[in-house]
């Protein structure tokens, strides 16, 4: 990706930091953070860390100043920031004033190196970029064995003080800020595991814990896993008292991964090696646009509840659905497409079997998106239409075909049926077409 241009030399900055630094956050930078990032974002990290002690409350600094200390080109510096924004060392706020722009920097508190490890997805990331050997040297060396501390019976706020103001409590815990990298699937939603799990006979509450929920959906962002692909992993990790081992179904979700992609390596890379994401602001423009936006990002239980005027989806359909989701191994987006395809085709009727029998052909095809699912379904249509156009035009050409009359008197002499064989015939020919009737109307 081109960086050059993004922000200017010119332009301005201010830096802040809301809360204190932990004493030994310089170790996580560099044996924890540093590898996952690289030393470029470290050292800008580093530099406004230091740079908050000379800079004025009026006067910002230009990013000119950030050029000379690090040495590096307004590009790299760019690039240094996007990590350190993706990885949840840094907020930034872009402002106007006076035909001109400055930039906010809001540094933001690295992990102690125990937090780091109890952070699921970042503690991932750094096994796959170290190796096993180093990465368990680092845990053990910064990891401190929890002690059996027995059960909690610290008293509550509320169970000692009394006040006119119990909100208070709950504005407390609405400052607390979540560490570490944001996912952008940060909301999604467990109806459709929930269902999953109550279908087993699985206690849900037990299994989709906070915790639970936090790491599946990092695991979930870092090998980017479909939900049919998540349920898999989560299944294959419940013990037999239903409690999710962690390190089990990260495994399950590495190989996964390996299946998938037929590599082990997973590392950190520049959003410039992926397919762009549509811009967040950006609208659809067409209503074909609009739709396919739609059924991208809604579950197939909002698809069957939209299409049903809000009705709540029956379990029966979703069953069906979720059987053949998860054994063609269709991604959401197509699987949202093939219902909108099926109940279009039948009524508004959700058949299993022609359910089924499309997924297994859209599967075969490797189709990953709602555009991909529609485009294919389009140009299925058009092929069946454009057949079947095909064998009307040639039996008209045939029915008009010219015979001579002398063929016609031989071929009457040589087969003159009898009144019983005429009235055979003409009952197969009528049991024919009603049958040719039946499946045409079926297609």
């Amino acid at each position: 990706m081109n960086y050059i241009g993004k922000i200017l030399p010119i332009e301005g900055y201010y830096v802040f930091l809301k809360e204190s630094m932990p004493i030994d956050y310089a170790k996580s930078l560099t044996h924890l953070y540093q590898p996952l990032i690289g030393l470029n974002a470290v050292m800008l990290y580093q530099t406004l860390l230091h740079e908050l002690e000379l800079q004025h409350d009026k006067t910002p600094q230009t990013h000119h100043t950030l050029m000379n200390y690090l040495n590096l080109p307004l590009d790299e510096i760019y690039q240094a920031r996007l990590k350190l924004e993706g990885i949840g060392l840094l907020k930034t706020y872009d402002k106007k004033a006076d035909r001109s722009s400055f930039y906010t920097y809001v540094l933001q508190i690295p992990f102690a190196p125990g937090d780091f490890f109890r952070d699921a997805m970042l503690s991932q990331l750094l096994y796959h970029h170290l190796g096993e050997d180093k990465f368990n040297v680092l845990k053990k060396h910064y990891s401190k064995a929890e002690e059996e501390l027995g059960i909690e019976v610290t008293a509550a706020f509320t169970d000692v003080f009394q006040t006119f103001q119990p909100s208070a409590a709950s504005s407390m815990n609405s400052n607390i800020t979540q560490q570490g990298p944001v996912s952008e699937e940060a909301g999604i939603d467990f109806t459709w595991m929930e269902h999953m799990l109550k279908q087993r006979m699985i206690p849900v509450k037990k299994v989709l814990t906070a915790p639970n929920r936090k790491l599946i959906k990092q695991m979930m962002v870092l090998y980017d896993l479909a939900a049919y692909e998540i349920e898999k992993s989560v299944l294959w990790a419940l013990t037999p008292d239903n409690v999710l081992a962690a390190e089990e179904f990260k495994a399950a979700c590495h190989d996964l991964f390996k299946s998938k992609h037929n590599e082990s390596a997973i590392k950190l890379s520049d959003i410039s090696t992926k397919e762009q994401k549509q811009p967040i602001n950006s609208q659809p423009a067409t209503k074909e646009e609009q739709l396919i936006f739609e059924l991208e990002n809604m579950s197939p239980k909002q698809l069957l509840e939209d299409l049903s005027g809000g009705n709540q989806a029956s379990g029966q359909d979703m069953k069906v659905i979720q059987e053949v989701m998860t054994s063609q191994g269709l991604p959401s987006p197509v699987m949202n497409v093939l219902i909108h395809y099926v109940l279009l085709q039948s009524n508004m009727k959700l058949s299993k079997a022609y359910l089924e029998k499309i997924a297994s052909h859209w599967s075969r095809a490797n189709l990953k998106t709602a555009k991909e699912a529609m485009a294919f379904a389009l140009k299925e249509k058009e092929r069946y239409q454009k057949g079947t156009a095909t064998r009307q035009n040639y039996r008209k050409q045939t029915s008009k075909e010219i015979v001579p009359d002398w063929f016609k008197e031989r071929k009457q002499k040589q087969q003159k049926p009898t009144a019983k064989q005429t009235g055979t015939d003409q009952k197969e020919q009528e049991e024919i077409a009603a049958l040719l009737r039946q499946f045409s109307s079926k297609k």
